[in-house]
């Protein structure tokens, strides 16, 4: 029996790692509010981690993972909520939109993020990665969606997401913090890719 490659099992651990990560962030309590019917959770940190960290094509596999898992039945959104009805309400558009917001933020950390120069530089680089993936991107998806299931107007849908940008901000700046660091750390992360000097 041949052996497996080592980069495979690393990609493979990693993956299954930042899945379980982001199922952990929904253990925290989800916090509902009254404008929209979408609660607000932590586990889009989990998500803007998994691009910044893994790259395009891990960080966006390990949201698929989680997602099938949660179709499957699984409780591992914030709430103990799973199920293909999570997809099907308020709060589909949102889930789906993980998928490219991981993709999205790992394309623009791998290739321009991690090549700025300077220490500053490359944080407000990744901050803009993080949150133009993890925020533009999710709710590109998320505001017609839950516009659509809901009945509400699109401006109304539009502003009730208003009231997720400061929270989401703040994860913006958590996930670029965290990974500036690894990755000065560990800059073989995203399989050699080739940094600035700070």
């Amino acid at each position: 029996m041949a052996a497996q490659n080592p980069q495979t099992t690393q990609n493979t651990v990693l993956v299954a790692v930042f899945a379980a990560l982001i199922a952990a962030l929904g253990l925290v309590p989800p916090i509902t509010v009254g404008i929209v019917p979408v609660p607000i959770t932590l586990q889009t940190l989990g998500v803007m981690l998994a691009g910044a960290l893994l790259g395009p094509w891990r960080g966006m596999l390990s949201v698929v993972v989680l997602q099938v898992l949660v179709l499957a039945g699984l409780p591992l959104l914030a709430g103990g909520r799973g199920g293909l009805g999570v997809f099907l309400g308020p709060t589909g558009g949102y889930l789906v939109g993980w998928i490219p917001a991981a993709l999205v933020i790992g394309l623009l950390v791998q290739h321009w993020a991690l090549r700025r120069t300077g220490s500053t530089a490359r944080f407000l680089a990744m901050l803009l990665s993080t949150v133009l993936g993890g925020i533009v991107v999710i709710y590109a998806f998320g505001v017609p969606w839950t516009s659509v299931v809901t009945g509400l107007p699109l401006s109304t849908s539009a502003l009730g997401s208003l009231v997720f940008v400061p929270g989401d901000l703040l994860k913006a700046v958590v996930a670029s913090l965290v990974a500036v660091s690894v990755h000065r750390s560990y800059r073989r992360l995203l399989g050699g890719v080739r940094t600035a000097a700070r």
